[in-house]
């Protein structure tokens, strides 16, 4: 099975803390580069951005700051619209969904409603009081918009694994998962870092992915009542270098989890990979969040930007 693949082309990321912004500004140019040499002569390959929602505090900037700039030569957006308004109250938020689309309208490829909202950290929307009524509402208004345009639009949400067997998030979904929501619900995305957080001991690696995507699939899509008909997406993966982490391990990592999921697509319905990220946030940092990048951060690419390349020239869809 064939997959759709992605990347963020940013510096920018969120760590436990908040934003880490990168040494360099972006350069356009270059980053259009590294995209046409991954994409190559013909596969596909989404541009992933953020966009964020507040009404009584200051939104947090998108970003990339103008991803049309790199929508050449057949390359959509996968765009993420974050709910990070302190109330929880929903005001105007169905509205930013609709004008997302609205603005968006050919160009979208996917619109990711709010960015995982099981997970309660500071840069994630799972720390935002209200979030899943946000999430549900978000989807049905996302695909409501689509329909009235015509658009071909793949409308989801993501989140991230769930380790602790008392977490209620997706028993709570479920109980707001309506007739609506499942008709208007296309895909949903998991953000994984397997080896990165919980290191893996030589060889473990694809047991540990296969084991993931089987627990996303048949314990908690299952609880929230979500069929296996509705598509599973790797939204963020990665692997960072950096002090003791070895470029050529991100590398090998990188082949590992993309070949470990094109195998199981068929059998877990899997449709699509994105890698998280283009370039380092500060190459020369200490801290982990700062170098996920198949680039470091002057644009010069590490061992696995040729990996992914094959990978998706190998895998990909056309």
């Amino acid at each position: 099975m064939t997959l759709h693949f992605g990347i963020y082309p940013g510096g920018i990321l969120g760590d436990d803390q908040g934003i880490v912004h990168p040494v360099r500004p972006d350069a356009p140019d270059r980053i259009t580069k590294a995209l046409d040499a991954l994409q190559g002569d013909t596969a596909t390959l989404l541009v992933r951005a953020y966009r964020s929602f507040a009404a009584t505090v200051p939104p947090e900037p998108p970003t990339p700051a103008d991803p049309a700039t790199y929508l050449q030569r057949g390359r959509k957006l996968d765009l993420v619209l974050q709910f990070r308004e302190p109330s929880g109250e929903l005001d105007g938020w169905l509205e930013f969904v609709r004008e997302a689309v609205r603005t968006g309208g050919p160009h979208l490829a996917s619109v990711q409603i709010c960015e995982e909202p099981n997970a309660d950290l500071p840069a994630v929307d799972g720390s935002t009081p209200n979030v899943l009524n946000a999430l549900v509402e978000g989807v049905v208004a996302a695909k409501q918009e689509a329909r009235a345009l015509g658009l071909d639009l793949a409308v989801g949400f993501n989140a991230v694994p769930t380790f602790d067997p008392a977490d209620t998030f997706w028993s709570e979904l479920g109980s707001l998962a309506d007739d609506r929501f499942l008709r208007s619900l296309d895909y949903v995305g998991l953000d994984f870092f397997p080896d990165v957080f919980r290191p893996l001991a030589a060889g473990q690696l694809a047991d540990a992915v296969t084991a993931v995507l089987t627990a996303f699939r048949r314990t908690d899509l299952e609880r929230a009542g979500i069929p296996g008909s509705v598509a599973i997406r790797i939204c963020e993966n990665g692997w960072p270098t950096g002090p003791g982490r070895d470029e050529q391990r991100q590398a090998a990592v990188l082949e590992t989890v993309v070949r470990t999921v094109a195998a199981r697509s068929a059998d877990l319905n899997i449709d699509g990979y994105a890698f998280f990220a283009l370039r380092d946030a500060d190459s020369a940092a200490e801290g982990l969040f700062h170098h996920f990048g198949l680039l470091r951060d002057d644009y010069t690419p590490k061992p696995a930007f040729d990996t992914y390349r094959r990978l998706i020239d190998e895998l990909g869809r056309r």
